[in-house]
């Protein structure tokens, strides 16, 4: 019997979205230990060794029909699936199998979602109808709550959670520090961790990464390491920023697990970041951060952690990313201690997302 179907874009070594599925896996089992799970992935085989569940490749509909029928939820989420930015595609992907869930008559909970932006009149329409057939809706932040009501999707009821990779507890440094050792950067300090993506190929946040990077190695004497988060495409983002800097720059050249990633992100002295779970990763960590928005996923984040970001992909300036470090680094370990009561209350609200979704199963 597979108890929930868990539909997300799993399978495609996006540390972000591993470490989501991570979290909900270990949330769910936590409190229901003889759970079934079943993942609907892009890569089945990696999804089983990755998290000990069951997986079916996501485009195989036969089989997704099979595993539905013996169901009792199909879970949606977490992250950011729903919106049209980045494909209008993914957006009617999830969509339908949402619907085919609703259709072979089993409750839908949409799990810790970004929502948004929807852009397009037929993705808006196609929104509004299939949201409103879903059982429970819970969301990361206050935002996708607000772009639910300009979708006019108001029958489900709605919470305010947060991104499931808060509730995972810190994990020990030490493993951290062994992959930072064939690096040649174990106990290096202070060391800068930098997660960045592509984006349209625009040049202007590379530039300025660039300077940024070369300024702080030197006014600081810290040294440079590039952490990608989706494999290999991040690589190549931080290789162009790496070539254009005049200071010396690591980039971590192997595809790392969860766990791995977050003893690295613990050993940073102040992580900068434009992926948004690399400043999930720095708030459950407790490592200094400053984020660069490209989408609004990163400012609803940071705002939930009283932050504000340094700017946009376009817009981000050297003086201004430098002005932050200024700011931050003195005081960085106060400023931790002030996050702490805040990530405390946010890995509560994490754990909600599982606590939910069993209950409409027992309902």
């Amino acid at each position: 019997m597979s108890d929930i179907v868990i539909s997300g874009y799993y399978g495609f070594a996006n540390a972000g979205d591993e470490a989501m599925l991570a979290a909900m896996v270990e949330a769910l089992t936590d409190l229901e230990p003889n759970i079934k799970l079943t993942v609907l992935s892009g890569n089945p085989e990696d999804t089983r060794r990755r998290h000990g569940v069951d997986a079916v490749y996501r485009l195989n509909y036969p089989e997704i029909v099979r595993v539905l029928a013996k169901s009792r939820l199909l879970i949606s989420g977490g992250g950011s699936l729903l919106q049209d930015v980045t494909s209008d595609r993914s957006l009617y992907y999830y969509l339908s199998i949402m619907m085919l869930a609703k259709k072979m008559g089993k409750p839908v909970m949409l799990y810790a979602q970004g929502i948004g932006p929807v852009r397009g009149s037929l993705a808006r329409g196609a929104m509004r109808y299939i949201g409103n057939m879903v059982d429970i809706i819970t969301v990361r932040d206050e935002g996708s709550k607000e772009e639910l009501k300009r979708l006019g999707v108001t029958k489900p009821p709605v919470y305010v959670t947060a991104d499931p990779v808060l509730a995972l507890h810190p994990v020990d440094k030490q493993v951290g520090r062994t992959i930072l050792r064939r690096y040649a950067l174990e106990g290096a300090t202070p060391l800068i961790g930098i997660s960045v993506r592509e984006w349209k190929d625009w040049p202007h946040y590379k530039q300025v990464l660039a300077q940024s990077a070369d300024a702080i190695a030197a006014e600081f004497g810290a040294r440079i390491l590039f952490l990608p988060m989706q494999w290999p495409e991040d690589m190549e983002a931080a290789r162009k920023i790496a070539g254009r800097m005049k200071e010396p720059a690591t980039i971590l050249q192997e595809e790392c697990t969860t766990n791995e990633l977050l003893s690295l992100v613990g050993n940073l002295d102040l992580l900068i970041a434009i992926r948004l779970h690399a400043l999930v990763f720095a708030a459950v960590m407790h490592t200094p951060l400053i984020g660069i928005s490209y989408d609004p996923k990163i400012e609803r984040f940071l705002e939930s952690l009283g932050q504000t970001h340094i700017g946009t992909l376009q817009d981000v300036m050297v003086e201004g990313l430098l002005e932050k470090m200024r700011q931050l680094w003195p005081q960085r370990r106060e400023q931790d201690r002030m996050q702490e009561e805040r990530i405390h209350a946010l890995r509560d609200k994490a754990f909600k997302n599982a606590e939910l979704a069993l209950e409409l199963i027992r309902r």
